[in-house]
């Protein structure tokens, strides 16, 4: 099985491209990452890449917080292109996906969510938990459609709402929990274990 090649999009810090990466230097995702983009230029997902030597995209400066230009979200498109990726992984991902991306890889773009959707879609989700009282939450792993979080859930990891949580503290748990899901789901993605919504093997 010749090794799924992965395109990790970021905005932040990217602790969950790093349980990624290290699931792939471990042998347990039969997958390489052939790029790492970002829409922000100083976002530490980046420098992390360069310490292992992948390939990068930093997208030109925009307008929008939520969103790319068109023009940019084309560039960055061409950018996954041109590297052959077969999955896009947003990790951390702070934009809204737009049609440049979706056209390219409709059905071949995964999310990861902190919380157990269709529960707390949208921004620090892990706060929209702490108010709402529940004894739950957890995280997601979604394909990507126009809807922001509203795509086809693929896999959810719960996590207990402590009585003495802070918004800090239970979002740590939680992304203790996306960091075992994220690579079990790529695994299982490569492995042919999940059903793809497109076919994973067609060259863009």
């Amino acid at each position: 099985m010749r090794p799924l090649r992965l395109g990790v999009l970021g905005s932040g810090k990217g602790s969950n491209f790093v349980s990624v990466a290290a699931a792939i230097r471990r042998g347990e995702i039969p997958g390489e990452i052939v790029l790492v983009a970002s829409d922000l230029a100083e976002a530490p997902i980046l420098e992390l890449a360069r310490q292992r030597n992948l390939p990068i995209h930093v997208c030109r400066p925009g307008a929008f917080r939520t969103k790319l230009e068109p023009e940019i979200e084309k560039d960055l498109a061409r950018a996954l292109v041109a590297a052959r990726v077969e999955l896009v992984v947003l990790a951390g991902y702070m934009r809204v996906v737009k049609e440049p991306l979706l056209e390219n890889f409709r059905g071949r773009i995964l999310n990861i969510h902190p919380s157990l959707l269709p529960s707390f879609p949208g921004l620090r989700a892990w706060e929209q938990a702490l108010r709402a009282g529940v004894n739950e939450t957890g995280c997601t792993v979604h394909w990507v459609n126009h809807e922001v979080d509203g795509g086809a859930v693929i896999r959810q990891a719960g996590v207990p709402v402590q009585e003495r949580d802070t918004a800090g503290s239970l979002h740590a748990r939680i992304q203790r929990a996306e960091h075992r899901l994220l690579p079990e789901v790529i695994r299982d993605l490569a492995t042919g274990k999940i059903d793809w919504p497109a076919d994973p093997r067609r060259r863009p």
